[in-house]
Protein backbone atom coordinates (compact mmCIF):
# COMPACT_ATOMS: atom_id res chain seq x y z
CA UNK A 1 0.00 0.00 0.00
CA UNK A 2 1.42 3.33 -0.56
CA UNK A 3 -0.41 6.82 0.24
CA UNK A 4 0.02 10.07 -1.62
CA UNK A 5 -1.36 13.22 -0.98
CA UNK A 6 -2.08 16.23 -2.87
CA UNK A 7 -4.11 19.87 -2.54
CA UNK A 8 -7.21 21.17 -4.62
CA UNK A 9 -7.85 24.31 -3.27
CA UNK A 10 -8.36 23.69 0.74
CA UNK A 11 -8.79 20.04 0.51
CA UNK A 12 -6.35 17.40 1.00
CA UNK A 13 -6.78 14.61 -1.04
CA UNK A 14 -5.29 10.99 0.28
CA UNK A 15 -4.74 8.64 -2.87
CA UNK A 16 -4.20 4.86 -1.35
CA UNK A 17 -2.61 2.72 -3.71
CA UNK A 18 -2.85 -1.01 -3.39
CA UNK A 19 -4.84 -3.32 -0.69
CA UNK A 20 -5.15 -1.95 2.64
CA UNK A 21 -4.97 -4.72 5.27
CA UNK A 22 -3.63 -4.93 8.74
CA UNK A 23 -0.19 -6.57 7.44
CA UNK A 24 0.47 -3.93 4.23
CA UNK A 25 0.53 -0.96 6.89
CA UNK A 26 -3.13 -0.20 7.64
CA UNK A 27 -2.05 2.01 10.53
CA UNK A 28 0.06 4.33 8.28
CA UNK A 29 -3.33 5.42 7.46
CA UNK A 30 -4.66 7.14 10.36
CA UNK A 31 -1.01 8.32 11.14
CA UNK A 32 -1.12 10.42 7.93
CA UNK A 33 -4.74 11.20 8.54
CA UNK A 34 -3.66 12.11 12.62
CA UNK A 35 -0.13 14.10 11.07
CA UNK A 36 -2.27 16.21 8.20
CA UNK A 37 -5.36 17.20 10.88
CA UNK A 38 -2.87 18.16 13.45
CA UNK A 39 -1.09 20.24 10.90
CA UNK A 40 -3.91 21.89 10.47
CA UNK A 41 -5.33 20.37 7.03
CA UNK A 42 -8.67 19.16 7.86
CA UNK A 43 -11.25 19.02 4.79
CA UNK A 44 -9.45 15.38 3.96
CA UNK A 45 -10.99 13.16 1.00
CA UNK A 46 -9.62 9.87 1.09
CA UNK A 47 -9.40 8.05 -2.55
CA UNK A 48 -9.71 4.57 -3.00
CA UNK A 49 -9.83 4.35 -6.67
CA UNK A 50 -6.98 2.14 -6.58
CA UNK A 51 -7.86 0.01 -3.92
CA UNK A 52 -9.33 -3.41 -4.59
CA UNK A 53 -9.36 -4.86 -0.99
CA UNK A 54 -9.50 -3.36 2.62
CA UNK A 55 -9.93 -6.17 5.63
CA UNK A 56 -11.50 -5.40 8.66
CA UNK A 57 -8.51 -4.47 10.48
CA UNK A 58 -8.07 -1.67 7.59
CA UNK A 59 -11.59 -0.63 8.21
CA UNK A 60 -11.03 0.02 11.63
CA UNK A 61 -8.00 2.75 10.07
CA UNK A 62 -9.82 4.71 7.98
CA UNK A 63 -12.55 4.70 11.25
CA UNK A 64 -9.66 5.58 13.24
CA UNK A 65 -8.56 8.82 11.00
CA UNK A 66 -12.59 9.59 10.56
CA UNK A 67 -12.60 9.67 14.38
CA UNK A 68 -8.69 11.92 14.78
CA UNK A 69 -10.19 14.33 11.84
CA UNK A 70 -13.57 14.89 13.40
CA UNK A 71 -11.63 15.34 16.38
CA UNK A 72 -9.11 17.66 15.44
CA UNK A 73 -12.47 20.53 13.85
CA UNK A 74 -12.33 18.70 10.84
CA UNK A 75 -13.71 16.04 7.78
CA UNK A 76 -12.81 13.24 6.19
CA UNK A 77 -14.60 11.95 3.35
CA UNK A 78 -14.24 8.84 1.13
CA UNK A 79 -14.11 9.01 -2.91
CA UNK A 80 -14.34 6.19 -5.50
CA UNK A 81 -15.17 2.91 -2.59
CA UNK A 82 -16.14 0.51 -5.09
CA UNK A 83 -16.68 -3.21 -5.09
CA UNK A 84 -15.09 -5.09 -1.68
CA UNK A 85 -14.99 -1.63 -0.30
CA UNK A 86 -18.12 -0.73 -0.78
CA UNK A 87 -19.05 -3.76 0.59
CA UNK A 88 -17.51 -3.78 3.52
CA UNK A 89 -18.76 -0.21 4.16
CA UNK A 90 -22.32 -1.86 4.04
CA UNK A 91 -22.11 -4.42 5.96
CA UNK A 92 -20.73 -2.41 9.20
CA UNK A 93 -23.13 0.36 8.34
CA UNK A 94 -20.38 2.71 7.97
CA UNK A 95 -21.91 4.24 4.76
CA UNK A 96 -24.47 6.14 7.38
CA UNK A 97 -21.30 7.45 8.85
CA UNK A 98 -19.32 8.43 5.69
CA UNK A 99 -20.15 10.45 3.16
CA UNK A 100 -19.44 8.90 -0.41
CA UNK A 101 -18.63 10.35 -3.78
CA UNK A 102 -17.96 8.76 -7.33
CA UNK A 103 -16.70 11.77 -8.50
CA UNK A 104 -14.01 13.80 -7.51
CA UNK A 105 -15.07 17.27 -8.66
CA UNK A 106 -18.26 17.09 -6.68
CA UNK A 107 -16.50 15.44 -3.58
CA UNK A 108 -14.29 18.65 -3.53
CA UNK A 109 -17.12 20.64 -4.23
CA UNK A 110 -19.05 19.13 -1.09
CA UNK A 111 -16.45 20.84 1.31
CA UNK A 112 -17.47 24.35 0.06
CA UNK A 113 -18.54 26.77 2.65
CA UNK A 114 -17.38 24.82 5.51
CA UNK A 115 -15.06 26.25 8.46
CA UNK A 116 -13.17 22.88 9.03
Amino acid sequence: MTVRERQIDDVTVIDVTGRITEEDGAVLLCQTVRQLAQGGRTKLLLNLLDTPYIDSAAMGEIVCGYTTATRLGGVMKLLHARGRVRDLLAVTRLTTVFELFDSEPEAVASFKGRSA
